[in-house]
Order: structure tokens, then C-alpha cells, then sequence
């Protein structure tokens, strides 16, 4: 995949974008694994209890992506490892995109 290409896994929304990801929780640590062109591969070191998980994802990607913890909500699958994130931004989804290309291995 070359530095242009957007992955389907970050998509435009009409105020940011939404993100599709695999989420890992109780790993050692912290940080995206991949970028693939149909999910983000992210792991946690939160558990998967009392959204524990979901906080320290919004509060990761929040940081990653520059952006306010209450701009990044998890949309669908808060309660499983396959999840969609909505990130209000009025980033376009290539910026995001780089800015998740950077992280990777962090």
C-alpha cells in the first residue's frame, strides 16, 4: 500500500471520520500493531471489563490523532473486540491516516 492509498478501515464521515478496528485488550502493551486496508489492529493494556478497554482506546487515539478525548467515541462494538470509532475532526481521512501510520510500532 503506497503513502496515498486510504485504507477502508479509515473512512470519511461528514464531521471527521469513523474508524474500523480490532481491538486487543490485556496485552503488554499499548499501541497500534497495523494498519491493514480493512481494520486497524490495536492493542491495550486495559481489560475488557467496565469499559476500561473502551476508555484507554478513545484516550490512546485521542492522543495519537491530536484531538480532545471527547471527540473520539466508540460507535458500534463497545462491547466486543470488532469496534467502530467516530473521531470529530476536521481532519480529512488521509491526514488521520498518516498520523495511524506513524503510530504503528510505537
Amino acid at each position: 500500500m503506497n503513502e496515498d492509498t486510504r485504507p477502508r478501515a479509515v473512512q470519511d464521515h461528514t464531521d471527521g471520520v469513523v474508524l474500523s478496528m480490532l481491538v486487543t485488550p490485556r496485552s503488554s502493551s499499548t499501541g497500534i500493531v497495523s494498519l491493514d486496508d480493512d481494520v486497524i489492529r490495536v492493542r491495550l493494556t486495559a481489560p475488557p471489563v467496565d469499559g476500561k478497554a473502551n476508555t484507554a482506546l478513545t484516550s490512546y487515539l485521542a492522543g495519537v490523532l491530536d484531538v480532545p478525548k471527547r471527540n473520539v467515541e466508540v460507535l458500534t462494538g463497545s462491547s466486543g473486540r470488532r469496534k467502530r470509532v467516530r473521531v470529530t475532526t476536521e481532519m480529512g481521512s488521509a491526514a488521520v491516516t498518516r498520523l495511524l501510520r506513524d503510530a504503528v510500532g510505537r
